[in-house]
């Protein structure tokens, strides 16, 4: 592993410093699984990627995600970041669309500006998957909060478009903050559901934005992520099916974050189309730092 150049990132973030933070290896394909799992404990980010190789196959690149105990088969910020060094440093075009194969499968990442010129990066996720809902008083002493908290009218449900999440509607961004998770009852949940766990309401810190987020995903080996692009692909589609908003289409602004001091902002769309919901999260990424291994 001599001199494996490595990048540094934050993403979903408007500035420095902010958002989650994602470490990039590239030309990595001679590295172990072993040592890939070493490397991402190292890090200690949410997650670490390493791009297999700089050559295509399929039209896109090889890439695998770890967090810093496991290997995972899709995540929202590891997939738009690594399409952005990709773009930035091994694809030789000018694109403004870079694949990723990743264990999920195929995953399309584009690039496009917004009104203020800010370039934010897109990710079109899997289709999503529903499973089981569960019951509020199950929840309520999962995150220590009040029967009361929950917002009744939508279901507590699990939901998938690569990884899976449980979605958790509540009233106020008072009860998102008091959330408090009983590791213990968390702990023999995902024993039989191995999930994050998103907890979201409408109430806001920032008042440009829709709602207001937090996840739990010590499943994988993180107590409360910063920002989570697959969790909240999970959300738009729970928003679209449910009609949240008052329509199966959906196009939002989250934060999350700000509790853990990272503050994040990510872009949410669905659409659908014959029957089908396409959904996309975006958001803007920000080069922190350029290293090598030794």
């Amino acid at each position: 592993m001599p001199n494996q150049i490595f990048y540094m990132l934050d993403m979903f973030a408007q500035e420095k410093y902010a958002g989650n933070q994602l470490a990039v290896i590239v030309n990595s394909g001679k590295l172990s699984s072993r040592k890939m799992q070493r490397i991402a404990n190292e890090m200690h980010f949410s997650e670490t990627t390493f791009v297999l190789s700089d050559l295509q196959r399929n039209g896109g690149y090889d890439v695998r995600i770890f967090t810093p105990t496991s290997e995972v088969p899709f995540a929202g910020h590891p997939t738009l970041g690594t399409a952005y060094i990709i773009k930035q440093f091994i694809n030789q075009e000018k694109t403004d669309k870079i694949m990723l194969n990743l264990k999920v499968g195929q995953i399309t990442v584009t690039f496009e500006k917004n009104p203020n010129g800010e370039e934010l990066v897109w990710m079109t996720q899997a289709p999503p998957t529903f499973g089981q809902t569960f019951s509020v008083a199950q929840f309520a002493q999962i995150l220590r909060i009040k029967v009361s908290d929950f917002e009744s009218k939508y279901p507590i449900q699990e939901v998938s478009t690569g990884l899976q999440f449980i979605i958790v509607p509540l009233k106020t961004l008072d009860a998102v903050k008091r959330a408090q998770v009983n590791f213990d009852l968390q702990i023999k949940l995902e024993k039989e559901n191995p999930s994050g766990i998103l907890v979201f309401c409408p109430q806001t810190c920032n008042r440009e934005n829709d709602l207001h987020v937090r996840v739990f995903v010590d499943a994988f080996g993180i107590p409360e992520d910063p920002t989570t692009g697959s969790g909240n692909g999970c959300l738009a589609a729970y928003m679209s099916r449910h009609m949240y908003f008052g329509s199966p289409e959906v196009d939002v602004k989250v934060e999350q974050g700000y509790e853990i001091a990272r503050p994040s902002l990510l872009h949410l769309k669905v659409k659908c189309e014959e029957g089908k919901s396409q959904v996309k999260v975006g958001g803007r990424v920000f080069l922190v730092a350029k290293g090598r291994l030794k």
